[in-house]
């Protein structure tokens, strides 16, 4: 059975970080994974994990300037060093907090201008390979229809990457919510990819709510999962219809447990 974490940065996000932590807990999740927690001291962030007795998987390196479009870093051209110090930040953070993966945010990038990005994305996660050489790092593909632009939104893309680095701390986030509105074919995609996995995270598709809902059968989804031997965490990045605790009904309508 799938063991899962709760993802807080779309899980109870009228609370603030701390008392997020708090909530996860009493809803008897085990672990948990953050997006942008940096407003929030790592130590407090470290300590709650610890009074809750949760453990903390990851986080995402910071986006750049929201105001001009920017979701990452990774892959824009001239933007080298401040890719490389929101690296440092992740890393910084995540030693001090507990986590041991992160999530390197490529960016999103003109049509125009995919060659380039994709050699700068090459260049800058060869050095965070060896930067951050005691943690995962991880690559998302994000559907298009989300954040147009984001520089890839398959799963092959981000395996060409991750077999070209050849490095074994760079994996792949499986996000099944952006997968299936990308590509679907799920069930074959986990097998082909399982080796390069490093995280799955699930929501409804094409809606992004608890996973009882939509077009991907999650309970097949779960079963795939034991079969193939996939011992990390499903993380739930899903954005609740209404409550966070009231949508917590899809547990026992899918048959798992946390």
């Amino acid at each position: 059975m799938p063991r899962f974490s709760a993802n807080l940065g779309f899980l109870w996000p009228e609370r603030p970080l701390l008392e997020r932590i708090e909530a996860a807990a009493r809803a008897g999740f085990k672990a948990i994974e953050l997006h942008w927690p940096y407003e929030t001291p790592a130590e407090s962030v470290r300590d709650a994990c610890a009074d809750h007795e949760l453990l903390l998987l990851g986080l995402n390196t910071a986006i750049g300037d929201a105001s001009k479009g920017e979701f990452g870093l990774a892959a824009l051209s001239g933007r080298k060093y401040d890719f490389q110090a929101s690296l440092d930040q992740a890393i910084a953070y995540a030693k001090i907090s507990g986590a041991s993966s992160i999530h390197v945010m490529a960016g999103v990038v003109a049509a125009g201008d995919r060659l380039r990005a994709r050699a700068v994305l090459l260049e800058n996660l060869v050095w965070a390979s060896e930067r951050a050489s005691d943690f995962t790092l991880l690559l998302e593909p994000i559907n298009q229809r989300d954040k147009p632009g984001y520089f890839y939104s398959t799963i092959g893309e981000a395996a060409s990457l991750v077999r070209e680095i050849a490095a074994p701390n760079i994996k792949i986030m499986f996000d099944i919510y952006h997968i299936g509105v990308s590509e679907g074919d799920i069930l074959r995609r986990l097998e082909q990819h399982l080796p390069t996995i490093g995280h799955v995270q699930i929501a409804a598709v094409p809606s992004r709510v608890e996973p009882d809902a939509g077009e991907i059968a999650y309970s097949a989804i779960f079963k795939e999962l034991d079969r193939l031997g996939y011992n990390g965490w499903v993380g739930c990045e899903y954005k609740p219809r209404a409550g966070t605790e009231e949508g917590l009904g899809w547990i026992p309508a899918l048959g798992v447990s946390l």
